[in-house]
Formats: C-alpha cells, sequence, structure tokens
C-alpha cells in the first residue's frame, strides 16, 4: 500500500528573525520511505503564520516580537533605497 506523508522536518531562525520551515513529502510503501521530496519557504517577521504548522506558529509567536518586526522591516527599507 503507498502512502504520501507530509511533514515539517526541519524549522530554523535565522539571525535576522526569519524563521525557515521545510517540509518533507514522502512516499511510503508497507511502512518503507520509496521516494522523499523536501520543500523550503520562510516567514518574516511579520508575516501571517496562522495556517502554518503548530510547532512553526509556536516558534514565531515567540520569535516575531514588536521589536523584531520592526527591526526587520527597517531593514528591509533601507536594503531597497
Amino acid at each position: 500500500m503507498l502512502e504520501k506523508v507530509i511533514s515539517v522536518d526541519l524549522i530554523e531562525v535565522i539571525e535576522n528573525g526569519c524563521v525557515q520551515v521545510r517540509t518533507k513529502t514522502a512516499v511510503m510503501e508497507d511502512g518503507k520511505q520509496i521516494s522523499g521530496t523536501f520543500h523550503r519557504h520562510v516567514v518574516a517577521p511579520g508575516d501571517d503564520y496562522s495556517a502554518e504548522d503548530a510547532r512553526v506558529k509556536a516558534i514565531c509567536a515567540a520569535m516575531h516580537t514588536l521589536k523584531v518586526i520592526t527591526e526587520y522591516k527597517a531593514e528591509q527599507t533601507k536594503d531597497s533605497t
């Protein structure tokens, strides 16, 4: 029997407050992985993370303070000028 399993297998917090999330998609046959792929995305300070995995939500809630969001947005504005 084939089964597709999707899981968040890596969460990293970067110095600027961004949270990198790696999602693993594994194809399982009789409990053994026969194929797998990874997808990464970033949750930046100030981004909506309400649809994220519960662990990602908890990390973002702890890390994305008003100070971090303000500093991140200021840095982005500075970089674009």
